[in-house]
């Protein structure tokens, strides 16, 4: 079955882009859609900005499909933070997305690499998750988190969130490669992640244990260890197997290739493009 495959907006971020010509290069590379992670509206109405997003987006036949937000409900005021998120399902409804990823939390600064106490915090981070996942619904949004920003990183907190917040319109932007940054290993944690999946991202990293000295480029995990982003395939995150799990779990939604080597976007990311599309449309 031939599957969407998106381009998230990140991945540009190299080369200093507006929205608008993020969506044009992404048509041009040949991708179905796009998705964006916050969009950059400068000086304008964020609304009327959003909208003609979504104009542009349609005129090239490139729509967009997933709009990803920061969030905090830890580090922030939770009531404060789940009124900001609301005005932000406002603007995936102009960009006429169905799907918004928005975070939970970095975790307390003493707390963000720990590996205990998660716990002890998750009626708050379910109570916010709620609160928005309920308005969203009321607009035919799904929200979702990602496996993203260490604290809420690890499979199976992603999943206690997930069983927390307990609604249908609730699930999991699953970063196969994110599972790394949290000393993971990609495929057994997707073999858990797959059946909440809304949205896929595809990516990969190098990797070099934490006996060695961090290569030039590399950033550290929870554990130590230390990652570099690269083009699907190069790395060590087993694409073609976890996405063979992702589909037996019957996952017919986008796969987005999220970006963030070293190498130039623009030759990097058809790189990648050649690499998953096999994958994809067999």
């Amino acid at each position: 079955m031939s599957m969407k495959l998106a381009v998230s907006s990140y991945s540009f971020a190299a080369l200093g882009l507006g929205d608008m010509e993020c969506i044009r290069l992404a048509a041009d590379m040949g991708f179905d859609a796009i998705e964006f992670a916050e969009v950059n509206p400068g000086e304008q109405d964020k609304k009327a900005y959003a909208e003609g997003l979504r104009e542009y987006s349609e005129k090239l036949g490139l729509p967009i499909v997933n709009y990803s937000v920061g969030a905090d409900f830890l580090n922030r005021d939770l009531r404060d933070e789940i009124n900001r998120l609301r005005g932000e399902v406002d603007i995936a409804g102009l960009l006429g997305v169905r799907n918004m990823r928005h975070d939970a939390t970095s975790g307390k600064e003493k707390e963000r690499f720990s590996l205990n106490g998660f716990e002890k915090h998750l009626p708050t981070l379910a109570e916010g998750c709620r609160a928005v996942t309920e308005y969203a619904a009321e607009k035919g949004i799904r929200t979702s988190v990602e496996n993203h920003g260490y604290y809420c990183q690890q499979y199976d907190r992603v999943e206690a969130l997930i069983r927390a917040v307990a609604s249908p319109n609730f699930g999991w932007q699953v970063d196969i490669g994110n599972f790394l940054c949290a000393d993971g290993d990609p495929l057994e944690s997707v073999r858990t992640a797959a059946k909440y999946a809304f949205i896929v991202h595809i990516k990969d990293f190098f990797f070099s244990g934490r006996d060695e000295a961090a290569p030039e480029g590399y950033f550290d995990t929870r554990g130590g260890n230390h990652l570099c982003g690269c083009i699907p395939g190069e790395g060590i995150v087993p694409v073609k197997e976890c996405i063979d799990v992702i589909r037996s779990s019957g996952f017919d939604g986008v796969y987005t290739f999220e970006y963030e080597g070293h190498e130039s976007p623009l030759t990097a990311i058809p790189k990648g493009l050649d690499f998953i599309n096999p994958i994809l449309r067999s």
